[in-house]
């Protein structure tokens, strides 16, 4: 298997108008005004992710006929180009890893918290090439790693490093945007270790002779969050019930049919199903509602980012969590 064959996505341009900034106040939060209800979704997504899958079952479309609402799918390098485009109105709601939220939220720009989904440790993780004097996480000390700045990668980096008593400041960070990229440095040797996340890290493990030096085990829950502009949410909670009704039966599916999702995602994602079936294997499908848990956990990514001072100022993660019924607990 070659380079080729591990997928590159296709760019957009995304508008580049801020949404503008909001506050919440941490007892009662004060979001933007709601909007009157919309017969759109406009929906952002990621390769593999849980909205993919729904996205290729066509259930959602289904469920939200009889109430006269369209949807429309939108395909995203990234989740930072992902939240950029909710930022600037381009759609309406989305997902994005959860170190993109704190970098999004820290940022000003208009975003709320919906829902989680599961842990997914094992989705997120760092290679090195096989041969490679590099044997552990004390040996990236001066080396150049390959990371994206605010994404779940970066954060797995942090917390391994401080584990094995290194600083970030220890390693020389390469942010580079798209995965493909980021696994052309890899194999150009110009860096010496490369963090992915799924399903463009099971790529690489296939295509690249290259080992896992870590995942997120212990570091990270690795989470997928579920983000909205503020006042599509608040004028449209019913259309998001159906949503996330949908979007579990669709996780209950999953997880009970690993090689049905491989069979439905292969074709379009255009991806092998060895490569799928590799990330497939090691998550664990769930959307939950928003938690005290969730937020202390979202936190620990808030509070390591603020002390490196990569977001310009530290942030309360709960500020930003909406609290709506959207028949999750």
């Amino acid at each position: 298997m070659s380079l080729n064959s591990i997928p590159s996505l296709r760019r957009r341009t995304l508008l580049q108008a801020g949404a503008g900034a909001f506050a919440a106040a941490i007892a009662a939060p004060s979001w933007s005004q709601a909007s009157t209800p919309s017969k759109r979704l406009r929906i952002g997504y990621q390769k593999f992710n849980t909205l993919n899958i729904l996205k290729g079952t066509g259930a959602l479309e289904k469920a939200l006929a009889p109430s006269g609402v369209t949807v429309e799918w939108h395909e995203f390098l990234g989740g930072g180009q992902l939240s950029e485009a909710l930022a600037a109105n381009a759609i309406d709601f989305g997902h994005a890893s959860d170190g993109i939220g704190v970098f999004q939220q820290a940022s000003g720009k208009g975003l709320v918290y919906l829902a989680a989904e599961s842990p997914y440790p094992g989705g997120v993780g760092f290679l090195v090439p096989k041969e490679s004097p590099i044997r552990s996480v004390a040996d990236l000390k001066g080396k150049k790693v390959v990371t994206g700045r605010g994404y779940n990668t970066q954060y797995v980096l942090i917390k391994a490093l401080q584990a094995a008593g290194l600083r970030y400041e220890d390693i020389d960070p390469v942010y580079i945007v798209t995965a493909s990229d980021s696994v052309a440095a890899y194999q150009s040797g110009s860096v010496a270790a490369l963090g992915l996340w799924d399903p463009f890290l099971a790529g690489a493990q296939i295509a690249t002779d290259s080992r896992l030096l870590f995942d997120g085990t212990g570091l990270s829950g690795n989470r997928t969050y579920h983000f909205a502009q503020p006042g599509y949410a608040q004028a449209n909670q019913a259309t998001l019930r159906t949503v996330f009704s949908e979007l579990k039966k669709t996780n209950q599916w999953a997880q009970g049919n690993p090689k049905d999702v491989v069979a439905l995602l292969s074709p379009q994602l255009k991806v092998e199903p060895k490569v799928l079936a590799l990330a497939t294997e090691r998550r664990q499908y769930g959307v939950v509602a928003l938690t005290p848990e969730i937020a202390r956990e979202q936190q620990g990514l808030a509070d390591a980012f603020a002390q490196l001072r990569l977001i310009p100022t530290p942030i309360e993660v709960k500020d930003a969590f909406l609290p709506l019924d959207l028949g999750l607990a």
